[in-house]
C-alpha cells in the first residue's frame, strides 16, 4: 500500500501539532497520576472532633443491628478520633443495651457495642420512656449506657448541637 501525498503530509505534521499543544511523545506515554490526597489536619489528644453523628436504633433484628454497627465501625475507621458518635436506642432496640435482654440479641453484637463504647467513646443512650414501659431501671442496663428521659428528644437536642442524624 502506497502513501498518498495527503497522508504523508498529515503524518509529518503530527509532531508539529504535538509540539504546538505541548504534547511530547514522552508526556503522552506517561500514565495519569491520581491527585494526592489532601494532608490530614494535625490533631492532638483532647482536640474536639470536627464531625458529629447520631444514629437511631429502634429495632432488634440482627441484620438491622449489624448494618448500623458496621456503619459505626466504618465511621471510626475513616475519621478515627475526629468524629463524635452517639447512638440513641429506643423501642425494641433497647434490648441491645440491657444486661438481660428479653429479646434474642447475639452476644457478638453485644460485644461490639461494648467495645465501641469503652474503646472508642461511642455514646450509647437508652430511652427512659422505653425502659419505663418495660419496667427496667438503670441497674438493668449495661454500665456504659447513658439514659435520657425521652430518646427522640435526645436525637433532636444532638441535632441542634450539630450532629448529623442517621437512621435506617
Amino acid at each position: 500500500m502506497s502513501s498518498t501525498p495527503s497522508r504523508r503530509r498529515f503524518m509529518q505534521s503530527v509532531p508539529v501539532l504535538g509540539a504546538l499543544f505541548g504534547l511530547g511523545a514522552v508526556q503522552a506515554a506517561e500514565p495519569v497520576k491520581p491527585a494526592a490526597a489532601p494532608a490530614k489536619k494535625e490533631r492532638f489528644p483532647g482536640d474536639p472532633p470536627e464531625h458529629h453523628v447520631v444514629y437511631q436504633i429502634n429495632h432488634a433484628e440482627w441484620e438491622y443491628l449489624e448494618h448500623i454497627l458496621n456503619s459505626i465501625s466504618a465511621m471510626l475507621t475513616k475519621y478515627e478520633d475526629n468524629v463524635a458518635i452517639a447512638v440513641v436506642v429506643f423501642g425494641p432496640g433497647i434490648h441491645l443495651l440491657a444486661k438481660q435482654p428479653k429479646r434474642d440479641i447475639p452476644e457478638l453484637l453485644r460485644q461490639r457495642v461494648k467495645a465501641q463504647a469503652t474503646d472508642y467513646g461511642v455514646k450509647y443512650i437508652a430511652c427512659g420512656n422505653t425502659m419505663k414501659t418495660i419496667g427496667w431501671e438503670k441497674k438493668d442496663m449495661l454500665d456504659f449506657a447513658q439514659i435520657e428521659e425521652v430518646g427522640a428528644a435526645a436525637i433532636m437536642e444532638l441535632q441542634e448541637k450539630g450532629y448529623a442524624y442517621l437512621a435506617w
